[in-house]
């Protein structure tokens, strides 16, 4: 029997607590879910890749059919590599829909064999965002309640060393 696998792409910039409730609701929809943090050109990054996927892979190290990778090209040529049958985005506010439904066409001509599956984000979390956190640390202001506690210190010592006010 085949496995299902999804991914859940974003920049995770840094990963935050909406981003580990989407991926843990996606996990227990699919046998494999690999989250990827990707190069998101319109955006210039605070945290390395590797500074990204080592939060991601401590965040969601609860969840065992969870992946954690990073890839620099088209979503849906990862997407067709790793044999996945749905991407996974979640959404926020009806703003976020206009961007990822485009998205989501343009991956479906790429890749026909693979569907995009959204998910709301839970109410407590619409505000969140990764520019948030950036913009609540960079102030010195806790972030506690934003991103995983698994990670807090780490991300606080780094937007310290890394922005100015």
């Amino acid at each position: 029997m085949a496995v299902a696998v999804a991914i859940c792409p974003g920049s995770f910039d840094p990963i935050t607590i909406g981003h580990v409730d989407i991926v843990g609701r996606a996990s227990k929809m699919f046998d494999k879910v690999i989250m990827l943090t990707m190069v998101n050109r319109k955006k210039v990054s605070l945290f390395t890749p590797e500074e990204r996927v080592d939060f991601m892979r401590r965040a969601t190290a609860k969840f065992p059919n969870v992946e954690v990778d990073f890839f620099d090209g088209l979503l849906a040529d990862y997407a067709k590599e790793k044999g996945a049958i749905a991407i996974v985005k979640g959404l926020r506010a009806l703003s976020d829909f206009d961007d990822e439904f485009k998205q989501a066409l343009a991956n479906k001509k790429i890749a026909p064999g693979v569907e995009t599956v959204f998910l709301v984000t839970s109410a407590e979390h619409m505000f969140l965002s990764s520019s948030v956190v950036k913009e609540i640390g960079s102030f010195g202001g806790d972030i506690g309640g934003f991103v995983p506690p698994e990670i807090k210190e780490d991300i606080i010592k780094l937007i310290r060393e890394r922005c100015t006010q």
